[in-house]
């Protein structure tokens, strides 16, 4: 089919390269022209490195125009950091069309946000909009057109706005996932399936010293996933894991909850990667990277972002949520602002005046 991927990083040139190898029409758009005019005179190509070896994924078109990208296709894919997710809304909302679906693996709600942003841009295409709880690829880009992956999703539970249009747009994402899209409901469950800010922000914020310390020099470059995760931390992550299921139980979501435990176990249910996805991840190499502690995607994007819209949708239900706050106000405190006004909240979303009924009407009806 005809797919559209939004975004110029990790997951966007993943998502251009398994895609179009799988026999999918592909245009890949990104706001860079300059980097889009290098990309066309390199052929157009991406390079995917896996298991198996290298292949080369050649792209229908790879464009500066989001008008070009989208126009006739049936899925966009849009797997970009949560800050980039109102520019791209805003820019793509004059151009969505009837029965088109747009996929945010993951989103922080995005799906939201960018159905509000095509119907302020006056559009009433009856678009689709859906979030899954992680990238379906563990991913590092290897050069400009290149892409290494140590793994592929297997379990990816993804919920739709509005929810009457889940039956076609799942059929849609499924056709481009086969056999791994799980329906987990509405777009906050699957926004409440997100695993990025339970995972990073106790990796960064609990290894703010050691980052620090070791910014420069021979010693700069460590994986967090590796070094960084002890058992202390893994702790602390199972912790603020239970608050995150302690929410969706209190809005009515039933399990699988994918509780990242199951990240790390040998045994028991399989989670979103499938099992030993933690050591292809650290094995691989491709996380050893230096981490600016106040500019890092863990930092900037699923503590500042995703944890405070955990906490503004645990306050609608009633939920307590002391690890959440805690990194909220630590990491705010690390980077001299505070979370809770500059992050993703219900009220910034235009929705702090919903009580819990009227929010699942809008979910499952779509914006009125």
């Amino acid at each position: 089919m005809k797919i559209a991927v939004l975004g110029g990083g990790n997951g966007s040139f993943a998502a251009a390269g398994d895609l179009a190898l799988a026999g999918h029409e592909v245009r890949l758009w990104r706001r860079d022209a300059p980097a889009v005019a290098e990309h066309r005179a390199a052929g157009g190509v991406v390079l995917v490195k896996d298991f198996r070896g290298e292949h080369r994924a050649s792209l229908a078109l790879v464009t500066e125009d989001i008008a070009k990208a989208v126009q006739g296709v049936e899925l966009i894919v849009c797997p970009t950091p949560a800050f980039a997710q109102a520019d791209i809304g805003r820019a793509l909302a004059p151009h969505l069309e009837d029965g088109q679906v747009v996929f945010l693996p993951p989103g922080t709600f995005g799906s939201l946000l960018m159905a509000r942003a095509a119907w302020q841009a006056g559009n009433r295409a009856r678009a689709a909009f859906a979030e899954t709880g992680t990238l379906p690829w563990l991913v590092r880009k290897h050069g400009p057109h290149a892409v290494r992956i140590s793994a592929r999703g297997k379990h990816l539970p993804t919920g739709v706005f509005p929810l009457v249009q889940a039956d076609h747009a799942l059929a849609v994402i499924g056709r481009a996932f086969p056999g791994a899209i799980e329906p987990c409901g509405d777009a906050l469950s699957g926004a409440l399936m997100n695993a990025g800010p339970i995972i990073h922000p106790p990796l960064i914020v609990m290894n703010a010293g050691p980052l620090e310390h070791f910014a420069d020099g021979p010693a700069a470059k460590w994986d967090i996933h590796k070094e960084g995760t002890q058992p202390s931390i893994r702790r602390t992550t199972d912790a603020l894991d239970r608050e995150r299921v302690a929410i969706r139980e209190a809005l009515g979501y039933g399990a699988p909850h994918f509780p990242l435990a199951d990240h790390y176990a040998a045994s028991g249910p399989e989670w979103m990667y499938g099992r030993g996805s933690h050591e292809k991840l650290t094995d691989s190499g491709d996380w050893r990277e230096r981490i600016v502690l106040t500019r890092h995607r863990y930092m900037i994007e699923d503590t500042r972002l995703g944890l405070s819209f955990l906490a503004s949708v645990a306050r609608l239900v009633g939920v307590e949520t002391p690890l959440i706050d805690a990194f909220l106000a630590i990491g705010g405190a690390i980077c001299s602002e505070d979370f809770r006004k500059t992050g993703r909240t219900l009220a910034g979303l235009g929705l702090g005046d919903l009580d819990r009924s009227a929010l699942q009407t809008m979910l499952r009806e779509g914006l009125r």
